[in-house]
């Protein structure tokens, strides 16, 4: 399979972020990522103006982040070509955006955190179930949630070496909606580029686009190569592809600012047939689940519904599994969370 590296959920000078588009696309070329994807508040004008395309070797694509008129509820909308009022209740975008034939994800759906800058957007309405999958893991909402005035300083200074690990809370539920049906789990750095004045005189600009593309990123597995041609048609052929690969759990979640993750592996095989995550085993008899990993000296974890049933160390690791249910690994490099896979689902 070929994998891509994108980052997701960040902000331009459309909405409240401080970089203009063209520029954030040069810094995520600079740094190497294959593609990104803004997500400006409410708007898609970067797409009407014709951002959406390669830069260097990154393509930029254009969704937006949706919340209600109480500022709940956000949600990050790919794959439509119009925007939504504030005023529109949260159920009925998330039902709209899927009826548009695009795709769907709850950010940050348990934020607690209390900062007077930075209140708590959390996910609310949950009478739903026409979003396509969760953001397990936003780089913004944790590194705010852990900060402190012991340790502000530094995590102004070093934004990336406070993030630890996605929600408990949001994984429990993630893998309690996987057991009903398919939810995908992406990863966001809602990246703004703020700037701050530290002790009066010292402005830092924390969570900047190129640090933050050093961090969460979403890889995504696809069977066919994307054609990097500035040709309205492959641009949109590898739009389909990264978003069909979104949409079908093609993917992993990876803090690479542990250790670079690209040639991560999570699959099955069964009958001399693989399954990849995203897949469906029809039934739970003489399966294997195997891990590849790209660096020595990793913890893998195995999660059976959300439980934990087995822990490998090394390059690599092979489950043999019997029992249906939605399966999924987690791997730990030096004590820290590194990589989330999607899950593989078996005879459920």
């Amino acid at each position: 399979m070929f994998e891509y590296i994108g980052a997701l959920h960040m902000h331009s000078t459309f909405s409240d972020g401080t970089g203009e588009v063209s520029d954030i696309a040069k810094f995520a070329d600079e740094i190497g990522l294959d593609f990104i994807i803004l997500t400006d508040h409410n708007t898609l004008r970067a797409l009407k103006e014709g951002y959406e395309r390669w830069y260097g070797n990154t393509l930029l694509l254009v969704g937006c982040e949706i919340n209600d008129k109480e500022n709940k509820n956000h949600y990050l909308a790919f794959g439509i070509n119009e925007a939504f009022s504030t005023r529109t209740p949260a159920k009925k975008y998330v039902a709209k955006v899927k009826e548009l034939g695009g795709i769907g994800f709850l950010a940050h759906p348990h934020e607690k955190r209390q900062h007077k800058e930075h209140p708590a957007y959390p996910w609310t309405e949950w009478d739903t179930e026409d979003f396509t999958g969760i953001e397990i893991w936003n780089h913004m909402s944790e590194w705010v949630e852990n900060l402190t005035e012991e340790n502000k300083y530094r995590s102004f200074l070093h934004p990336l070496r406070t993030i630890v690990a996605p929600p408990k809370e949001t994984l429990k539920l993630w893998d309690e909606l996987n057991i009903k049906r398919k939810v995908v789990g992406i990863g966001g750095i809602d990246a703004h580029a703020h700037k701050y004045n530290l002790v009066g005189f010292l402005e830092v600009e924390i969570f900047p686009y190129k640090v933050l593309f050093r961090s969460i990123r979403t890889h995504i597995l696809i069977d066919e190569p994307i054609k990097k041609s500035r040709s309205s048609k492959d641009v949109e052929s590898a739009k389909i592809k990264i978003y069909n690969a979104l949409r079908d759990g093609k993917c992993f979640v990876a803090n690479d600012y542990v250790a670079e993750s690209k040639g991560f592996r999570f699959y099955a095989e069964k009958n001399n047939k693989k399954y990849q995550m995203g897949d469906t085993i029809p039934d739970s008899k003489d399966i294997i689940l195997k891990v590849l990993l790209p660096a020595a000296d990793a913890e893998i974890k195995l999660l059976r519904n959300g439980q934990l049933i087995e822990t490998e160390k090394g390059m690599g690791a092979e489950f043999i599994v019997s029992k249906k249910g939605v399966y999924r690994v987690e791997v730990f490099k030096d004590n820290r969370a590194w990589i989330y896979s999607n899950h593989i689902r078996i005879n459920i």
